[in-house]
């Protein structure tokens, strides 16, 4: 479909073709179901719709046809789940960010947006840095109260199998998450550019080369939490706060957010597909998902 509103494409004077692509996609609750509402897709960005059986949250994967990022790539996604719809995202397959040239950055803006009494989960595929790989990541969300979010975002450095090393580079993660308007909950992780060096603390990753991070934010968090322990055992941790709600006649909710490593992307997957599996009961694994 096509937009009034395109999404803005940065111009690059260089002589290096650059990747441009962006994506959005909204869904409304209709008849029972969640169905799309609105969806665009420009440059490398696809969003493709597998079926569902009725009753199932809508689930969308995300494609970066060009096959990966570099300096100076750009993918912007925005993804909104009206009232009372539900939709699982999730990535074709890991998403792979090359060598830069220079300084140049690869840049990935995400926007999530969650109405009343509306379900989103946010379960892409590993992304996979390379040596000299830099990365910058944004992910912002704007949740109302009584919406339910989940977030799993897995990092990979390097791929053991295939003896690939990462020394140097830059990975900056950071993430905002608004509930009717007041922060929720904000980080920033920053590697680099000595990035193997990083990864040997035991505070950072401990010599593991595969991460994730879990985000939670639903009335049923605190119920989970002992279950997610178990489930992430020595890998990891997990904690839990309740969220007192500002304004009035607003119910309180619970954040559970976890930190997971591994020594590669296999062991990571081992965690995270009973994860999955436990905090996204209505969608289940995303199908593209396997080990």
């Amino acid at each position: 479909m096509t937009s009034m509103f395109p999404l803005p494409i940065p111009q690059d004077s260089g002589a290096m073709q650059r990747t441009r692509g962006g994506g959005r996609l909204s869904v409304k609750h209709s008849a029972g179901e969640s169905r799309i509402d609105r969806l665009f897709q420009e440059g490398s960005a696809r969003i493709r719709i597998p079926r569902v059986a009725r009753g199932l949250p809508l689930e969308a994967v995300l494609i970066n046809t060009a096959g990966g990022l570099t300096g100076g790539d750009h993918m912007n996604w925005r993804f909104e789940a009206g009232a009372g719809a539900s939709m699982t995202l999730a990535t074709q397959a890991c998403e792979k960010t090359y060598k830069a040239h220079g300084n140049s950055e690869a840049r990935v803006s995400v926007q999530l947006k969650l109405n009343a009494e509306s379900s989103l989960s946010w379960l892409p595929q590993e992304t996979i840095l390379f040596d000299r790989a830099r990365l910058s990541r944004s992910i912002e969300v704007d949740m109302m109260p009584g919406s339910r979010l989940l977030m799993i975002e897995p990092v990979v450095f390097g791929r053991l199998a295939m003896d690939e090393t990462v020394t140097e580079g830059l990975f900056h993660d950071r993430w905002r998450v608004l509930q009717d308007g007041h922060l929720l909950h904000a980080e920033d992780m920053r590697l680099g550019p000595h990035i193997a060096d990083a990864l040997k603390h035991t505070a950072v990753a401990g010599g593991g080369l595969a991460m994730a991070t879990l985000l939670l934010i639903s009335l049923e968090a605190e119920a989970r939490l002992a279950t997610v322990r178990q489930l992430i055992g020595g890998s990891g941790g997990a904690s839990h706060v309740t969220v007192h709600p500002r304004n009035a006649g607003v119910a309180e909710t619970g954040k559970l957010l976890a930190r997971i490593v591994a020594k590669d992307s296999y062991e990571l997957r081992k965690v995270l597909v009973p994860l999955i599996r436990l905090l996204n009961p209505m969608g289940g694994m995303p199908k593209v998902w396997s080990i």
